[in-house]
C-alpha cells in the first residue's frame, strides 16, 4: 500500500462490523487499507442462537465464512481475537501482534450480564454464541438421551432465567420439541418441564399488553411454566432461588439457562476510552468524543439517539453498520457527510416456535404464522444484504425447512 492510503480497522465481524466491511468493499471508489478482525472465521445470526441450542438449525447452516463474502482485493479479513485497545497510539493488540489503524471501527458486541448474583458464572448455560449454543444443545441432547438410566426427572426440566426475546424465543423453541424428543427417546410426555423466570411484572417487556397477553397464551399452549415478578437471588447447583411477593421459592432443574440481560465488551471495558459497562457512549455520527477517529457500532455504543435504546440488537447493528460505511467512504474521498444516524425502527418480531409468533411490524400488532413468516423474511432479508439470493438459498428461514 502507498504511505498516505488511509488504514480502515473493523474489529468484530458481528451484525454491525460486517455490514461496514461490506459496505466499504461495496462503494468505497479509492484505494483503502481496509481490515476486518474477528475471533471466528465466521458470522452467525445471534438472533438464531436459540435454534442452535434446541437443534432445529445446524451449526453447518448457521456459520456465514468471511472469506467466502470478502473480497480480499478490498477487505483483508484476520482470524485474530483482540485482547487490548490503545487509542492513544492508534493501534489494537491481539494474540497475533499489533494492528495499527487511521480509523476503528469497534463492534465487539456483547456478553451476558450477571449482574453480581451469586452462582450464574458456575452453574448456568448462556446463549451468547454459537459454541455455547451447541454446548447447549449437546446438553440438552443427553440429558433426554440418557433419561432411560438416569430416571430422573429434573435432568428433564430447564429453567430458563429471563423474560425477555432470548429467553422467551428458547422455551418456545424448545416447548414445540418436546413432543420428538419424547416420542423418539420413550420418554413419557407429562415429565419434561420448562419453567422461565422473568423480574418483570410480564414477559416480553417491550411490547404492548396484548400482544403479550397473546404471548403468554401461546406459551402456556405449550406448557411453559411462567414466574413474572420473580427476583432471582442466587443460582446453585440445579437450583434457583427466587424471591417473589416477599417469599423465597426454590425451582428445581439440572439445566438452566441464563438470558437476563446482556453488557458491552469486556475489552472496551478494560480500556482508556471512557465507557459504561463495556458500552462507548457515542454522537450522532457513532463517533466516539474522546479519539474522534473512533467508531462504534452494536452493542459497544451507546447511542444518542433516544429511539434506539429499546431496538432490537441485530436490527439496530445492521443499520449502525451501513451508515458508517457511507461515512467513512465520504471521509476518505473528501466529501462532505454532515447526515447523522437515525434509526428506523422495522419492527420486531419474537418466534414462538419455527411457525407461530407475536410482533410489531411498521407499527401493526402481528401474530401467529404471519409473525413467524415475518420474523422469517427479517432473517432472509438480513442473508439478502450480505450475500444476495444465493445465500437466501443456502442459509435461509422457509415456512417448513428446518434442520430437524
Amino acid at each position: 500500500m502507498e504511505q498516505n492510503t488511509k488504514k480502515i480497522l473493523i474489529i468484530g465481524g458481528g451484525y454491525g462490523g460486517l455490514k461496514v466491511a461490506l459496505g466499504l468493499q461495496r462503494k468505497l471508489k479509492i484505494k483503502a487499507d481496509v481490515t476486518l478482525i474477528s475471533k471466528h472465521d465466521y458470522h452467525y445470526q445471534t438472533t438464531l442462537l436459540h435454534k442452535v441450542a434446541i437443534g432445529t438449525l445446524s451449526a453447518r447452516k448457521a456459520r456465514i465464512y468471511y472469506r467466502k463474502i470478502l473480497n480480499p482485493q478490498k477487505v483483508n479479513f484476520i482470524k485474530d481475537k483482540i485482547i487490548q485497545l490503545c487509542p492513544k497510539e492508534n493501534k489494537v493488540i491481539g494474540n497475533g501482534g499489533e494492528y495499527f489503524y487511521d480509523y476503528l471501527v469497534i463492534g465487539l458486541g456483547f456478553k451476558p450480564d450477571s449482574f453480581g448474583i451469586k452462582g450464574v458464572e458456575e452453574y448456568t448455560y448462556k446463549l451468547s454464541s454459537l459454541n455455547r449454543a451447541l454446548k447447549l444443545a449437546k446438553n440438552i441432547e443427553n440429558k433426554f438421551k440418557d433419561f432411560i438410566h438416569t430416571k430422573n426427572p429434573k435432568d428433564l426440566c430447564v429453567i430458563v432465567c429471563g423474560s425477555g426475546f432470548t429467553g422467551i424465543e428458547f422455551a418456545a423453541e424448545l416447548a414445540t420439541q418436546l413432543d420428538e424428543l419424547c416420542l423418539i427417546c420413550g420418554i413419557d410426555r407429562k415429565i419434561p418441564k420448562i419453567i422461565c423466570i422473568g423480574r418483570s411484572p410480564h414477559i416480553l417487556p417491550v411490547f404492548n399488553p396484548k400482544l403479550v397477553n397473546i404471548a403468554e397464551e401461546k406459551l402456556k399452549k405449550l406448557g411453559v411454566e411462567i414466574v413474572n415478578g420473580g427476583n432471582i437471588k442466587e443460582i446453585q447447583k440445579n437450583k434457583v432461588l427466587v424471591e417473589k411477593e416477599g417469599k423465597m421459592i426454590e425451582f428445581e432443574g439440572n439445566t438452566i439457562i441464563w438470558s437476563a440481560g446482556v453488557r458491552g465488551s469486556d475489552i472496551v471495558e478494560k480500556s482508556e476510552i471512557p465507557n459504561k459497562k463495556g458500552r462507548i457512549k457515542v454522537n450522532s455520527q457513532l463517533q466516539c468524543e474522546e479519539f474522534p477517529n473512533i467508531y462504534v457500532v452494536g452493542d459497544c455504543a451507546i447511542a444518542a439517539n433516544k429511539d434506539a435504546i429499546h431496538a432490537p440488537t441485530a436490527q439496530l447493528s445492521a443499520q449502525m453498520g451501513d451508515y458508517l460505511a457511507e461515512l467513512l467512504c465520504a471521509k476518505l474521498e473528501g466529501r462532505e457527510f454532515k447526515k447523522p444516524f437515525k434509526f428506523n425502527h422495522r419492527g420486531t418480531v419474537c418466534s414462538i416456535g419455527h411457525t407461530d409468533g407475536v410482533g410489531i411490524v411498521y407499527h401493526k400488532n402481528v401474530n401467529g404464522e404471519l409473525a413467524a413468516f415475518m420474523k422469517n423474511t427479517i432473517e432472509n432479508k438480513w442473508l439478502f444484504s450480505i450475500g444476495g439470493f444465493e445465500m437466501v438459498f443456502k442459509k435461509g428461514q422457509f415456512r417448513y425447512r428446518t434442520s430437524n
